[in-house]
């Protein structure tokens, strides 16, 4: 075992600016799954259906009609509410990510990460680098090259927004999470723009006026790719005691700042939108076609707003932060209401709930620095513009949380 650490450790100092172990434990796995072709089409193809589901029914919940109250019981701050009806780039999320656990052979879709999905890097470069490791076929070829002309494209497009001659294009993250800061410089090179990275410690805002830079320049457009919304509401000043965030949005509200994600992407994020899915579905409405009923039936579990359904029809479900990540918060309960598991973060009680039929997250066996080991296995697969991308895997408890391994996956190659 000493042996396989040594190559594991050797392999992974080759890949620079990657957190290969995190929180003093391993997290990158030098080690691979084998995948097929088919499998992989029948992923994107599902992560393309998940998507043109969500995007319509986000349509349906941004138009006027639809009054506050309604997207208040849905669990959207009220500080959001202007926000989330804002359509300032054409499509919705730039990169989103869909959390899935396949059930039969069918992709059930567990949550949509889409407004600040991480596990970027692992999926777009680090996997293609494990794979000529092992000698297999990348699944992933060519998706850096279609991601970095995502973020050109979506960047360049903010740019153009913009009356000034010089655009100032910032990145941000937390300088303190390695994961969040590695991700950002990520983007930041792979975009090749004229650009700045500011942690977000060191962003400044002037009320009404606009958000500064380090180096006090305004900026004009904020690439805040590991940064939620719903944190950003949060921050307050110390000094003066104002909401930080709020006076942001209305930056954004006031087009004095681009934002990516846009904010239809936070829309997006919020799990009560599956519940609203799974009602239109239940009752057989006509805002989904014959066609998209059938997706909804196949790759969606029953999600509501109270655990009712699931105590009456004696169903084992999970309980959910409407908005939150990592498996912080989250409770599995029995089909009595018993709860079973639950993990120890949270950071995510004060957002409404959502309850989502259990299903069980299979087991694989994976290769560890401690030996080999059983564990759940759920599927991550990207969306770049609302386009099926990269896909790859996550490896730990039946709560997927940040402990979780990254398993790289590949075709195995003919000899």
């Amino acid at each position: 075992m000493d042996q396989f650490k040594q190559k594991r450790e050797s392999f992974y100092r080759t890949i620079p600016n990657f957190w290969a172990n995190m929180y003093g434990e391993e997290y990158s796995l030098y080690d691979i799954r084998t995948i097929s072709e088919k499998d992989t089409h029948r992923k994107r193809l599902f992560a393309y259906r998940c998507g043109k589901i969500l995007f319509k029914t986000a349509d349906l919940l941004a138009k006027k009609e639809i009054d506050d109250a309604s997207l208040l019981r849905l669990g959207f701050p009220k500080e959001t509410l202007r926000l989330i009806r804002l359509q300032t780039m054409k499509n919705k999320t730039i990169i989103g990510r869909f959390d899935s656990v396949e059930v039969h052979g069918v992709e059930k879709l567990l949550e949509f990460n889409s407004d600040t999905p991480t596990f970027i890097k692992e999926l777009f470069h680090i996997n293609g680098a494990v794979c000529d490791e092992f000698r297999y076929s990348n699944p992933n070829q060519s998706e850096e090259k279609r991601l970095r002309a995502v973020l050109r494209d979506a960047i360049i497009g903010e740019a153009r927004k913009i009356n000034t001659d010089e655009v100032n294009v910032v990145f941000t993250s937390h300088s303190d999470n390695i994961e969040d800061r590695n991700t950002v410089l990520y983007l930041q090179e792979l975009a090749e723009l004229p650009s700045r990275y500011t942690p977000l410690e060191k962003l400044r805002i002037r009320k009404g006026e606009g958000l500064y830079d380090d180096l006090d320049n305004k900026i004009d457009v904020l690439y805040r790719q590991t940064f939620p919304i719903e944190n950003l509401i949060e921050d307050e000043d110390p000094d003066s005691g104002e909401k930080i965030g709020i006076l942001m949005l209305d930056l954004v509200e006031r087009n004095k700042l681009r934002i990516i994600n846009p904010p239809s992407a936070f829309l997006l994020q919020n799990k009560a939108l599956m519940a609203t899915v799974w009602a239109l579905h239940e009752e057989n409405n006509p805002f989904f076609t014959a066609e998209e009923h059938q997706w909804i039936e196949s790759y969606f579990l029953p999600t509501y707003l109270d655990p009712a359904p699931f105590l009456k029809s004696g169903s084992s479900f999970v309980k959910k932060p409407a908005f939150g990540r990592e498996g912080d918060t989250v409770e599995i309960y029995n089909s009595k209401g018993k709860k079973l598991k639950e993990d120890k973060q949270k950071s995510y009680t004060n957002y409404l709930s959502v309850y989502q039929q259990y299903v069980d997250l299979p087991k694989v066996k994976i290769q560890t620095v401690k030996g080999e080991q059983e564990l759940h296995l759920m599927t991550g697969t990207f969306l770049l513009n609302g386009k099926p991308s990269a896909i790859g895997f996550r490896v730990g408890k039946q709560i997927t949380d940040n402990l979780s391994y990254f398993l790289p996956c590949g075709y195995q190659q003919e000899e």
